[in-house]
């Protein structure tokens, strides 16, 4: 397995390299992903001198024959931001090794055993319960406050957080930190459900969702405009 230091628009020297490479444990790696091919390690710096307190930013790509697993963070020098962005790096790789683990038997019912176990229901392809039909009759199937009718293909994932409102500033930083391309808030001073996200290099975008209860066009919302 290698490890590839590349700088982005800016020069990265030979001591950091060699810090890379004692702070990436390639045992611990390959222990959590015995699938690991490659480590890139990314390194860019911001010019803009209101972003100093996060001007240099790494970011951490495992190249796998499994999914790739990425993790970046930005600090006020690069081996600070390694620090960072290798925590969140060991902390998903042993999100998916715990994962996989867990899917490894646990209590599951042999395949060949399935029909006896639930009689003559049947399960979707998303292994779920599905009503039982007469002829003719289209299936339904229901995905927590959602009833599904046919096989549309349709992955429902619902969260809900609650967080007090924040500046826009900080919701930026909150991004950062949590190595996501957006994140959800509410604005402290607009009050308005918004949306940061990352666009092309250092560029950020910000959608704020305003509630019009005279407003009379089609429902929807701003889904279309991220990342314009």
């Amino acid at each position: 397995m290698d490890i590839v230091v590349k700088g982005r628009k800016t020069e990265v020297p030979e001591r950091f390299r060699k810090h890379v490479a004692e702070k990436l444990k390639l045992e611990k790696v390959q222990k959590l992903d015995g699938k690991v091919i490659r480590l890139d390690v990314e390194v860019s710096k911001e010019p803009n001198p209101r972003q100093a307190d996060r001007s240099d930013r790494v970011e951490i790509t495992v190249i796998s024959r499994g999914p790739v697993i990425r993790a970046e963070a930005a600090a006020t020098d690069p081996y600070a931001a390694l620090d960072l962005a290798t925590s969140k790096l060991e902390a998903r790789l042993r999100k998916q090794h715990d994962k996989r683990h867990s899917r490894r038997g646990n209590g599951r019912v042999p395949a060949s055993d399935v029909g006896a176990v639930i009689g003559a229901a049947e399960l979707n392809d998303s292994g779920e319960l599905v009503a039982e039909q007469g002829a003719g009759e289209v299936p339904v199937t229901h995905m927590g406050p959602l009833e599904i009718r046919g096989e549309g293909p349709l992955v429902v994932r619902e969260k809900t957080h609650s967080a007090a409102p924040m500046a826009l500033d900080q919701a930026l930083y909150e991004m950062e930190l949590v190595g996501h391309d957006f994140y959800l808030f509410v604005d402290s001073e607009t009050k308005m459900p918004s949306v940061v996200y990352r666009r092309h290099a250092y560029d950020y975008g910000v959608i704020r969702l305003n509630s019009d209860p005279f407003y009379s066009g089609e429902p929807g919302g701003a889904g279309g405009e991220l990342g314009g």
